[in-house]
């Protein structure tokens, strides 16, 4: 390291080289420069920015309204159509009419639908996409699975079924064998719906298909779409295993069951043997062979729902305009009935907004936390069910009227008031109040709570109406004591104290009624004092021997 520090020209902190000597630049010389003994680094060139930076960024465009988030609604696509078939290849077709769009297939036991139990009644007027079946062309190599083809290595592994019990085996699964059969028989190939069902079963039956289900989680989840056409193959598979499918419905197809029920014993051929809220038990038939089942091709997407009527009309059903908006300014003072939660069980929203027309003209439903789609098919059913007038859906709640046409359900349960007790218990519903002008229609609620208390002895009817005042103030008494001892007698059962002559005690005696001492006392109508009924009586001789 001396020798190299005493060397000229060299400095040992210096990190650049130093600088070479001056040369000729003459062609005589024919010497080039030496390179650098360190590489210029060449770096990429600066990324361009999205936004420049001397422009300012534009402000975030506002969020739109959830229910313009669903799919197909930003679809620029609008064919106005009509009754009968828009689009056709042979035999296949796609067909719109009172079930809304469906699908015509070769050989198919009914046109196949998106969803078989929530499809509105209304036609629709125009479709969103072009009228393509989502089904797989049938120039497809394979049958169309929904899952992409297996690999070599697991393409050897055997699948065995097995109507033997479920075993510890690889690749064995277990076929529900038919039944159950009475005593003595046997299945036998059934082809209609009535011969695959069998017999009716009996309730031991029915409660032991029903016990392995109640509280298990193999079920098919029926949501918001009803029961759709993909759903006909699970139920299929379902029965493959067991005898009996459960199918658990939440959300807008529980509004109406019935409907639901009838769609899936329609559809699938099953029979439905219990039901309690939204879960339905489906019985496949006694004599149900997978083997021999319908087969149904599989839809490959959701096709777009078509452009149906709107539900909300400036001026409604039977009313202007300016009656239409006094009736919306009056509903939004006016309390919700009900809150429905999102996925829940709505069975008795109908019926609440029935018994809620017989007190008042508009009803809300709140349904705030629900999507939109959801709270405007749910005020659909309830327009052909209840029925009723929809108003609007502002602040996700639903505002209905009851209409012109609207009848009240207790109608018929007008109440005489000039014929007896003893009539009105042998006639609850005696009508002859147009003829006589003694008679007073009230509403149908206080109609069913005097029928209620006149049946419990809370209440009477007066025969006489032109009483003085002392004449009507002495009945209000007679019947006020009648009523306190109406309801403070009942049967009681007190072991008795008493020995006969033969040392043994005596058997329970029985006091049934009121005895004489209470008739003797308060015979005149005076009000009973607290403590001097024979059931105070008789507890007070039983705290004495508890002592």
């Amino acid at each position: 390291m001396t020798i190299v520090a005493s060397l000229p020209g060299i400095n040992l902190f210096s990190s650049l080289p130093p600088t070479p000597p001056p040369t000729s630049s003459g062609p005589s010389a024919g010497i080039s420069p030496p390179p650098p003994p360190i590489p210029i680094p060449k770096y990429p060139p600066p990324r361009r920015t999205r936004f420049p930076t001397n422009t300012p960024r534009a402000p975030p465009k506002p969020q739109s309204s959830p229910a313009l988030k669903l799919p197909h609604r930003r679809s620029k696509y609008y064919k106005p159509v009509k009754d009968g078939v828009i689009s056709e290849d042979g035999e296949r077709a796609v067909v719109v009419g009172d079930s809304g769009v469906s699908y015509q297939l070769p050989g198919a036991p009914f046109e196949f639908q998106f969803s078989y139990s929530e499809t509105p009644k209304a036609k629709p007027l125009a479709i969103r996409e072009p009228a393509f079946l989502p089904f797989a062309p049938p120039t497809m190599p394979r049958p169309w699975t929904g899952k992409a083809p297996l690999k070599k290595s697991k393409k050897k592994v055997p699948l065995f079924d097995s109507f033997d019990p479920p075993a510890a085996k690889p690749g064995v699964k277990y076929v529900e064998m038919p039944g159950p059969f009475p005593f003595g028989k046997y299945p036998k190939e059934g082809k209609t719906r009535e011969e695959i069902l069998g017999e009716p079963l009996k309730k031991w039956e029915i409660q032991m298909l029903i016990k392995p289900h109640l509280h298990e989680n193999r079920q098919v989840n029926l949501g918001r779409d009803g029961f759709t056409h993909n759903m006909l193959e699970m139920v299929h598979n379902h029965w493959k295993r067991r005898r009996v499918c459960k199918v658990r419905c939440k959300g807008v197809p529980t509004v109406d069951m019935d409907n639901v029920c009838r769609v899936l014993e329609e559809k699938t051929g099953g029979k439905i043997i219990h039901r309690v809220g939204g879960v339905l038990y489906i019985f496949r038939g006694r004599n149900y062979n997978y083997r021999t089942r319908p087969q149904y091709p599989l839809m490959l997407w959701k096709p777009a729902a078509p452009v149906y009527p709107k539900l909300i009309q400036e001026a409604p059903e039977g009313l202007t305009k300016a009656e239409a908006d006094e009736l919306k300014d009056k509903g939004k003072s006016l309390l919700p009935i009900c809150k429905l939660a999102k996925n829940g069980v709505y069975i008795s929203l109908v019926k609440d907004v029935r018994n809620a027309f017989e007190l008042s003209p508009l009803v809300k439903v709140d349904c705030k936390g629900l999507e939109p789609s959801d709270y405007k098919k749910i005020g659909a059913k309830l327009k052909e069910l209840v029925p009723c007038v929809l108003l609007s859906f502002d602040n996700e709640q639903i505002l209905m009227w009851r209409g012109r046409d609207w009848e009240s359900q207790f109608q018929n349960n007008t109440l005489p008031l000039n014929t007896s007790h003893t009539n009105m218990a042998n006639d609850p519903r005696s009508s002859d109040t147009v003829s006589d002008p003694n008679t007073v229609i009230s509403s149908p609620k206080m109609m069913s709570l005097w029928k209620r208390a006149m049946e419990s002895s809370k209440a009477m009817i007066l025969e006489e109406l032109d009483l003085n005042p002392d004449d009507l103030l002495k009945k209000v008494e007679e019947f006020e004591g009648a009523s306190q001892a109406a309801e403070h007698t009942y049967t009681a059962l007190v072991l008795s104290d008493r020995r006969d002559d033969d040392g043994s005690v005596s058997e329970l005696e029985n006091y049934d009624y009121i005895d004489d001492d209470f008739d003797d006392e308060f015979s005149d109508g005076e009000s009973v004092p607290l403590g001097s009924l024979p059931v105070d009586r008789i507890a007070e001789k039983l705290r004495e021997k508890l002592k």
